[in-house]
């Protein structure tokens, strides 16, 4: 992960917090919660139905001054803009091989003594019917809580739950995480399901 991203660059990042809170106003969206007092956690950023999902996604976290690492398949990142997408937060993923990345973000909590990293659980903008467990793996494997991120289209409210405590019965944990999913509505419903 790189230590110096677009939200760890002082005055850019105190001007893009102005801007953010700015462009969210005259949007029409609010922003609900606050951060979590911890200093590193899994942010779960959910639904993800739309390539807006990210805009939206950046002028939150410059909001509320989240230093976050995020997720994104590897063609996000190619020559010439994969050094931008890195400095964006980006961690690329190739999802042919899955497996390591949760080790080494594991590993990457285990060195920092602050990092909040945003995964999509869905894993695609794409509708599916089951949630990728990386993102609760990650948490268990790390210590570290889970927090229980949206973007609600129909309401235009961006909220910070409670952080979630992963118990380890990885089954019984999802049936409560997606359960609070259950009414928010992403850019494109159709893809969306908590179910």
């Amino acid at each position: 992960m790189r230590k110096t991203t677009i939200f760890t660059t002082p005055l850019l990042n105190s001007v893009l917090h102005h801007l953010a809170r700015v462009w969210l106003r005259l949007l029409g969206w609010r922003i609900v919660g606050t951060p979590p007092d911890v200093p590193r956690y899994v942010l779960i950023g959910a639904p993800h139905t739309s390539n807006w999902d990210f805009f939206y996604m950046l002028l939150v976290c410059f909001s509320l001054r989240l230093p976050v690492y995020w997720m994104g398949k590897d063609s996000l990142f190619p020559w010439p803009v994969g050094g931008l997408m890195r400095w964006l937060g980006g961690i690329p993923v190739d999802r042919a091989k899955p497996g390591g990345l949760v080790q080494d973000t594991i590993d990457a909590f285990a060195r920092e003594e602050r990092l909040i990293v945003v995964i999509p659980p869905e894993g695609t903008r794409s509708r599916v019917r089951q949630w990728k467990t990386g993102f609760y793996r990650i948490a268990s494997g790390a210590g570290v809580p889970i927090a229980l991120g949206y973007l609600d289209f129909r309401k235009k409210e961006a909220g910070l739950a409670t952080l979630f405590t992963p118990s380890g019965d990885l089954d019984a944990d999802m049936v409560k995480i997606r359960s609070f999913y259950s009414g928010v509505v992403g850019r494109n419903p159709e893809l969306f399901s908590a179910d």
